[in-house]
């Protein structure tokens, strides 16, 4: 069983998010916090192993709460929950070594797949390591950004995924670079290699005469 801790400064969103949790097999909400004190708080108390973290908290930003629980030497992973889309958070919780960003407003089908992503990886990560292909698959299991080709960047891999995830619908390289600050043919890059690892899938819209558009979606 995954013990999680739900932090947000709405008790309303709070009680939603337990509920969500206990829906969601393997996981069980151990405690929640409406503040940063609050939250280092209930670490102490209760040592959960995940903590679901919204980042406008009243007393602190909630990625330099991350900074605070790793200098106090709590090592629980962080998932964040929120409604921060500043390409500039998102660089920051890479960083920090968040295992998942989700943005509000989420439904509990984009909430408990996170979830059962996130256990997975876990247990991947809790294997024996006999050789070099176990290291391989263990990295592997940490998320789209992780174990990138040469050339790219974990930091951008992730905004790249974000967005796609968040998406409405499809998107094209000039859509997604738009939203995250990048040139055109970066989000491209960075969209075809997702699309060849199968994380994501493309389609050509023809409209007139020309090239056709790519636009990408999530799988």
């Amino acid at each position: 069983m995954i013990d999680v801790l739900v932090v947000d400064d709405d008790f309303r969103l709070v009680n939603i998010h337990r509920g969500f949790v206990e829906r969601t097999p393997g996981f069980r909400a151990v405690a929640s916090a409406r503040s940063g004190a609050e939250t280092l708080a209930a670490l102490e108390e209760h040592r959960p192993d995940l903590v679901l973290l919204d980042l406008y908290l009243p007393d602190v930003f909630g990625l330099d709460l991350v900074r605070r629980m790793r200098a106090e030497g709590h090592e629980t992973d962080v998932f964040v929950i929120s409604a921060a889309r500043e390409s500039d958070a998102v660089r920051a919780a890479v960083r920090l070594g968040v295992v998942s960003y989700l943005l509000k407003p989420f439904s509990f089908d984009e909430f408990q797949e996170r979830l059962e992503q996130y256990a997975n990886r876990r247990a991947g990560l809790a294997m024996a390591v006999r050789d070099q292909a176990d290291v391989d698959r263990a990295f592997e299991r940490t998320g789209a950004a992780a174990a990138m080709p040469k050339g790219f960047s974990a930091e951008t891999a992730q905004l790249v995924e974000t967005a796609l995830r968040e998406a409405p619908g499809t998107l094209s390289a000039a859509e997604c670079a738009e939203r995250i600050g990048v040139s055109r043919v970066s989000a491209r890059r960075y969209l075809e290699q997702l699309t060849e690892r199968g994380r994501a899938e493309v389609a050509l819209k023809y409209a007139g005469r020309g090239r056709p558009e790519r636009r990408y979606r999530w799988r």
